[in-house]
């Protein structure tokens, strides 16, 4: 299910050549064994399709909560694809075996929660609906799509094309049932998938906000809620009555994990080994919102790996401000735009640029100041609309910047960032990683990471097309780091183990379907192979079967970027490297030679070319695939093992002619 049948249906229908807002580009849009069946985290999603944001353009991919797949389940359907064009603004309508192209003319331009609103009034209070905002109509390039209960498909842009479509929303009502095939084993699991889970809580007052590094005082309203049926992780935090920026009145909104620097970006946001490293003693992980009865266990003699902290270099992006934060997430959330994007690339680099002088030349409106909330929101609404300089921005940060000259605009140095022995650490501009995207877990301008993470994240993400951590953040082991760290991180070949692993994981969380506040469990290996077979009844499945398939949709999402998209070595490689060339918190690099060598580990891992990065027919054909094989080779991208492979100079470096 999932991500694995999107590929398979992406890579039969879709020719090289389409673009993401060409009618013909299809928004393939999956469900998973799991989904609808009351195991927890089944209640998620999957949409892909050609990415706006992604810079260049290529196939990518999302996964959402919130009720839509469980309502279409309900309603007959295992998924949908939307291809074409409307002549008009068309919203559509499932209900069970009647689906509607309706007239949204009189939806068009509204915000989210008044095109929400406007549906449920239409059809019914127990209607469901995901749709997009201005910034979807106008196409900006991060535009989100966003259920009814503020789950969001955010970082590939997939909202500008539902505009790109004249497509304003979806509704669903369906009036079927859902039986799991192993009900016996679905009430095991929900008593132990998430355990201790974290308790339903009244909404509660508190006293600061922000993470350890940039904490300051202030008083909000915070409950706790799960973003889809039958999950028992309640991982949402609700930031309560704040102000609206429309109406003036209360508001509620999901504060996702980036939330917490629009309201100070003093510091970056520290590294917390808890999120990563893990053993049976203390077995948290990102987002399995396990929960300390007790505490955690300091008997652990790991607990000092396990444990550690770092606060994270100082940015002095701007001070704490909670209206102004609050401000702009909700115009975020309102005119759907990813918010990720939104904080950690646009705003940013309008804080850097200021500070470094490069904006006197450029005409925003007003006086660039990020800690002015008028400037926020007029800025965010020129972007939205495409008015004035804001038409540039919406065609995504990454992409602006080039407009406007990257080498001034993108690589000059902020002279701000220093870390917490105060020594001064170089950072450009523009917090850009790969493909259009900005930084995440990548060790510098964003997030505090060692270079044993930021390393295995730059192979995760050069493989990718976008931020690929919504289902792909690494787990290991203690043991792990210390092997990681005795071998060096760029020379370790368990390294490069625990990111296939872990890129294997991540396939299998977007198709079974699972979600990544709980997935993978590193002490319970087969936690998803037990969701899959009590949703299906299938016992003949086995991990390593499982596992198989994993490779399997990985090798078929890798034939499309190279057969529609041109992927290949020197793309991947020189699209990651510069980002790795500026210092982390410790002063880190990678050089063209450590991290070329990585490269190499890895594609020899894959039983890939290293020349090309491309697989061998053995590999194609040990899966399955050899229709892909004998595609590839009719398209010359089909290497011969053995071929000699000389390793290109490092293209930061001028070479003498």
């Amino acid at each position: 299910g999932g991500r694995g049948i999107c590929n398979k249906i992406f890579w039969d229908e879709v020719p090289k050549g389409v673009g993401a807002f060409d009618p013909e580009n299809k928004l393939i849009f999956m469900t998973g064994p799991t989904t609808a069946t009351g195991i927890p985290t089944g209640g998620r999603a999957v949409m892909t399709g050609i990415s706006p944001c992604t810079l260049p353009e290529q196939y990518s991919y999302g996964s959402i909560g919130g009720w839509i797949g469980t309502v279409l389940k309900y309603a007959g359907y295992d998924g949908f694809i939307l291809e074409g064009k409307a002549p008009a603004p068309v919203y559509l309508l499932i209900e069970d075996d009647k689906v509607q192209f309706l007239d949204a003319s009189p939806i068009w331009g509204q915000v989210v929660s008044v095109t929400q609103e406007s549906i449920r009034l239409a059809h019914g209070a127990d209607i469901h609906s995901m749709v997009i905002g201005p910034a979807g109509e106008h196409l900006h390039r991060n535009a989100s799509i966003t259920t009814s209960n503020d789950n969001t498909f955010a970082r590939a842009g997939f909202g500008a094309v539902f505009g790109s479509k004249n497509l304003k929303a979806m509704a669903f009502r369906g009036s079927g049932k859902i039986k799991a095939a192993d009900m016996e084993k679905v009430f095991e699991l929900r008593k132990t998938v998430g355990r201790p889970e974290r308790q339903p809580n009244p909404p509660v007052m508190r006293e600061s906000m922000g993470h350890v590094s940039n904490s300051f005082p202030h008083q909000w309203k915070n409950g706790s809620y799960a973003c889809s049926p039958g999950c028992n992780s309640r991982c949402q935090r609700l930031l309560m009555d704040s102000k609206s920026p429309f109406t003036g009145g209360k508001v509620s909104q999901t504060e996702k994990c980036v939330s917490v620097l629009a309201f100070n970006y003093t510091y970056e946001h520290p590294w917390g080994a808890s999120l990563f490293v893990l053993d049976e003693k203390n077995p948290r992980t990102l987002g399995q919102q396990k929960s300390f009865p007790h505490g955690p266990d300091k008997t652990d003699p790991d607990w000092e790996i396990c444990s550690e902290v770092y606060k994270g270099d100082r940015m002095d992006l701007w001070g704490p401000d909670f209206d102004r934060g609050a401000l702009m997430m909700e115009l975020a959330n309102e005119y759907g735009i990813d918010k990720w994007e939104m904080i950690i690339h646009y705003f940013t680099w309008l804080a850097m640029a200021k500070k470094e002088g490069l904006l006197t030349d450029l005409d925003f409106g007003m006086e660039v100041d990020v800690e002015n909330p008028a400037f926020v929101r007029h800025f965010i609404d020129s972007m939205t609309y495409r008015t004035g300089i804001g038409d540039i921005f919406a065609e995504g940060m990454a992409r602006a910047i080039r407009t406007l000259g990257k080498e001034k605009y993108g690589d000059t140095i902020y002279q701000g960032r220093v870390n917490q022995d105060g020594v001064r650490l170089d950072i450009p501009v523009s917090l850009e990683a790969a493909w259009g995207y900005s930084a995440h877990w990548q060790g510098r301008g964003f997030q505090s990471t060692p270079k044993w993470l930021w390393v295995a994240n730059a192979l995760n993400t050069m493989v990718n097309t976008r931020d690929c951590f919504n289902s792909g953040h690494m787990h290991v082991t203690p043991d792990d780091v210390r092997q990681f760290l005795a071998d060096g991180p760029s020379y370790s070949d368990l390294l490069i183990q625990r990111v296939m692993e872990n890129e294997g994981a991540s396939m299998i969380k977007d198709s079974v379907t699972t979600c990544e506040w709980q997935s993978p469990d590193i002490v319970w290996h087969d936690m998803e192979l037990q969701m899959y077979q009590a949703a299906t009844g299938d016992d003949s499945m086995t991990k390593e079967k499982l596992d198989e398939f994993a490779v399997r949709s990985r090798l078929l999402y890798r034939a499309i970027l190279m057969r529609n998209f041109g992927r290949c070595r020197d793309l991947e490689a020189e699209n990651v490297y510069p980002f790795l060339t500026y210092p982390d918190p410790w002063g880190e690099v990678d050089t063209w030679d450590e991290w070329n060598d990585t490269v190499d580990r890895y594609y020899k891992a894959n039983h890939w070319d290293p020349a090309t990065g491309w697989p061998y027919r053995e590999t194609w054909e040990r899966y399955g695939l050899k229709d892909v094989a004998d595609e590839m080779e009719k398209l010359g991208m089909l290497p011969s093992p053995g071929q000699a492979y000389q390793r290109k100079p490092d293209p930061s470096v001028r070479q003498e002619v």
